[in-house]
């Protein structure tokens, strides 16, 4: 039996505001920036280009949002308040359908289609690594592991499909520069929306919006809150960044600068935070005196060691560094379940050269770090992944409490956060230059301190 069904569905209209956004998908665009106000309906537009998007070309679809968890809640459980109906349900009529996966979040479509809620946090650690993707959503992008458009380019290009980034800003991050990139690429979608540009809220909301800001979180964070989510503001404050002040300094200063480059004739060190399954983070830096130049920064999941050793010696002879110390965290002693070795010795074994770094507690490599920070200037390479992880590294909030916890968000931040912290502990402990034991008449003089300064001998 032949039916009609109409996409897009339930006599869903396109808003005012969002006519830009949708015209440009519809006429076959294929990069898309929207920084919209919270409440704009960025979803609700990318859901329904998903659905015609499904129905002209058959293809996988996907919905990402920063962690696999959140999606669930703010997209596939969803239920728009005005109709009482799941979210996803307006979108894809039951009757275009040949599948729904309630437990993995995934609708397959009668043409061979499918579309699913993913999350940034499983597909850079592997999942779903290789599918053939026809368009993806990047749904809150600025809170996104940003490693994640980098794993998909490559298909997105390959298919000829589409890219969409929507959020609201959480400081001057990942997402500020994926703007600033499409609004100087020809072709590309870039807009920016706040509350008072759409209209979708009266002024009395916004003012009741404000008031109840500042009850929860105070009077500065209120505030920052409010400029971000509904003025779209890119220089508020991240809510509870542990480095808000001294990465705001770094910015405001112009200590972010291509003119960040090492000295050829001095080592360039690497401070390591080593992850097993989870991510492994690694900042290059150098000192400069009583400066330091951070390099560069890098992070993957699930890479060997071996792995990790031709990455590091690619990035030296390509900038022409020299080779400095592998600063590694205290667990990387621990002897491995199968191997038998540590870390250390296996990094021995490839020619690093691990040195733990001293032991400290968390709230002291957090100070360490601000204070370091002041004293740091970084290249441009650092920025995505990097810098950004170390402007929205923050503390978590306690709804029932109203208050933030003293422990840290865990997510694509905590382990470029965890290593600058390690770095902020070690650098200034390089190993000392050795020195030749002089002999007297056959008797060994000893030197005054033979031990490495600052590190544990390993």
């Amino acid at each position: 039996m032949n039916m009609r069904v109409n996409i897009p569905s339930d006599g869903w209209q396109v808003r005012d505001h969002q006519e830009g956004l949708w015209n440009y998908l519809q006429a076959g665009g294929k990069r898309a920036v929207a920084v919209w106000h919270r409440r704009a309906g960025k979803d609700e537009v990318c859901l329904h280009h998903a659905a015609v998007s499904a129905m002209r070309r058959p293809g996988n679809y996907w919905h990402m949002l920063p962690e696999y968890a959140q999606a669930r809640k703010a997209i596939w459980d969803s239920v728009n308040p005005h109709t009482g109906r799941r979210r996803i349900d307006e979108a894809f009529p039951h009757e275009l359908r040949d599948s729904t996966r309630e437990h993995d979040m995934h609708i397959r479509f009668r043409n061979g289609s499918t579309w699913a809620c993913v999350g940034s946090d499983s597909v850079t650690s592997g999942g779903g690594i290789g599918s053939s993707t026809a368009g993806i959503v990047f749904s809150e992008w600025s809170l996104a592991n940003p490693s994640a458009w980098g794993y998909y380019r490559p298909i997105i290009e390959e298919n000829n499909g589409w890219a969409v980034w929507i959020s609201t800003p959480r400081g001057r991050n990942h997402l500020l520069t994926t703007f600033q990139h499409a609004q100087r690429t020809i072709g590309w979608f870039a807009e920016i929306l706040t509350a008072h540009d759409t209209g979708a809220l009266s002024h009395q909301a916004l003012a009741e919006a404000l008031s109840e800001y500042i009850a929860l979180y105070g009077e500065d964070a209120g505030r920052a809150m409010y400029e971000s989510e509904l003025m779209c503001s890119f220089t508020a404050s991240v809510r509870g960044s542990f480095y808000a002040i001294e990465m705001r300094h770094v910015r405001e200063e112009g200590r972010i600068s291509d003119e960040v480059v090492a000295d050829p004739a001095r080592p360039v060190d690497r401070y390591w935070d080593l992850g097993m399954h989870d991510d492994t983070s690694i900042w290059f830096a150098q000192s400069h005196g009583t400066q330091l130049f951070i390099l560069d920064h890098v992070a993957a999941s699930g890479r060997s060691l071996e792995g990790w050793r031709d990455e590091i010696e690619q990035r030296y002879l390509q900038h022409g560094w020299k080779h400095g110390t592998d600063w590694v965290p205290h667990d990387a002693k621990v002897k491995e379940l199968g191997t038998g070795r540590t870390r250390v010795e296996t990094m021995q074994a490839l020619g690093l050269k691990p040195m733990l770094v001293p032991w400290s507690t968390l709230d002291d490599g957090i100070n360490a770090v601000r204070r370091t920070l002041t004293l740091c200037a970084f290249h441009p390479r650092c920025e995505e992944g990097g810098i950004s992880a170390l402007e929205q590294y923050r503390r978590e909030w306690d709804d029932d409490k109203k208050a933030f916890r003293a422990s840290a968000v865990h997510d694509w931040t905590s382990h470029p956060a965890d290593a600058f912290r390690y770095l902020a502990m070690a650098w200034r402990l390089a190993p000392m230059p050795k020195i030749k034991q002089p002999v007297l008449d056959g008797w060994r003089i000893p030197l005054p301190d033979e031990r490495r300064r600052g590190g544990i001998r390993l």
